[in-house]
């Protein structure tokens, strides 16, 4: 899911200088902060002092803090959201992909609306995915290639050495450019939304604490370096998809590679999103189909609103933003610290409170930022 984001970290650069880089660092260490928190929310302290996984999932967890109120309300609320974001994230798969071959074989009479349908037809066998074990092989494969994309450009970019210079940092930011930057390296670490089935199906979950520590300490290395290495490349000429600065002969090796990852990203939000649907139908297992006939009808429905979506949502982009700024912000920041703050009050320090009422405030905020600017865009394309 990271993947899309990346590729715009160097143009987040463009317009946040050296605060951007700040913000790769900062934006790892909270998003970080969130899973583990949200992973300690699954957790009650038994009699013996021992921490015992009472709840399972994103759901569980806010029906346990809106008992009072109304015993599945924050289950309803929380599966709204999630499913929303997951298939907004499958659409712009679908729309990344007609676009990708588009400009990959741009001597085929082909529209791009015609080439993502192409790309929906490859995704089919979706519909038969029962398990996660299917989605992580492929999720594993998708990485392999992201890693590719990743030493493709910066190995170009080490190339280009001679021309680097620190002048190409702006010291003075405009504040709308620089909101946008905000939304592109935040949203660039979101993982919340699948981390308590990752945690519950790893065969030693004692270690997700120290996966989380090490898994975002990379990512953040690794985002650092390209970033910095292609934007000290391409300084003021940096485009919003950093594949778009490549000579033409890597472009299409890129391109092609992107849309490999792009494919082999779509059947894990897919997966989530149905397994979330189905369960609140079925109200049964959720590894275990007792109607493989309903299992199918949610993930076909759902292959098609994906299709349909990505063909007729009219400035998809922008929708896909205000969306983001909203589900994004609040399966990220907002909710995390809202439920640990309700569930684990008596047992947090008062240091342990303040860090999570900062997050929930610098959630809020940027959710509101965001939420104005796409806003803002939504009104000039349509005034």
């Amino acid at each position: 899911l990271q993947g899309i984001f990346v590729l715009g970290l160097p143009y987040a650069l463009l317009h946040s200088g050296y605060s951007g880089l700040l913000l790769i660092v900062l934006a790892a260490a909270l998003c970080c902060y969130t899973g583990k928190i949200l992973i300690a929310c699954l957790y009650e302290e038994n009699e013996d002092g021992q921490l015992i996984r009472v709840r399972d999932t994103y759901e569980d967890i806010a029906n346990a803090c809106c008992k009072k109120l109304s015993p599945s309300l924050g289950g309803i609320v929380v599966n709204v959201t999630q499913v929303v974001e997951l298939i907004m994230t499958c659409i712009l798969y679908l729309v990344v992909s007609g676009n990708l071959l588009s400009h990959s074989f741009p001597h085929i009479p082909l529209t791009e609306k015609t080439w993502s349908i192409i790309a929906f037809v490859t995704l089919l066998p979706c519909m038969f995915i029962r398990t996660l074990k299917i989605v992580s092989k492929l999720s594993q494969l998708c990485s392999l290639v992201h890693f590719v994309i990743i030493f493709v450009v910066i190995t170009y970019c080490l190339t280009q050495m001679h021309q680097w210079s620190w002048a190409k940092f702006r010291l003075s930011l405009e504040f709308e450019d620089f909101l946008v930057s905000v939304g592109v390296i935040i949203f660039s670490y979101t993982s919340q939304i699948f981390l308590p089935t990752l945690e519950g199906n790893m065969k030693n979950p004692g270690e997700f604490r120290c996966m989380l520590n090490w898994t975002h300490f990379f990512a953040c290395i690794l985002k650092t370096t390209f970033a910095l290495t292609a934007f000290l490349t391409w300084g003021e000429k940096t485009k919003e998809v950093i594949t778009d600065n490549l000579p033409s002969f890597l472009e299409t090796l890129v391109n092609l590679c992107l849309l490999t990852k792009a494919l082999l990203s779509y059947p894990l939000p897919f997966f989530a999103a149905t397994e979330i649907v189905y369960f609140c139908i079925s109200k049964d297992n959720h590894s275990n189909y007792r109607s493989p006939l309903l299992a199918l009808t949610v993930r076909g429905s759902f292959l098609l609103l994906t299709l349909l979506m990505a063909m007729f949502t009219p400035h998809f982009a922008l929708l896909m933003g205000l969306s983001g700024s909203v589900t994004g912000a609040a399966m990220t920041f907002l909710l995390p610290s809202l439920f640990h703050l309700k569930l684990k009050w008596k047992k947090l320090s008062f240091l342990e409170k303040c860090a999570d009422i900062s997050v929930f405030i610098l959630g809020f905020l940027c959710s509101l930022a965001g939420i104005v600017c796409s806003v803002k865009g939504l009104l000039a394309v349509f005034g």
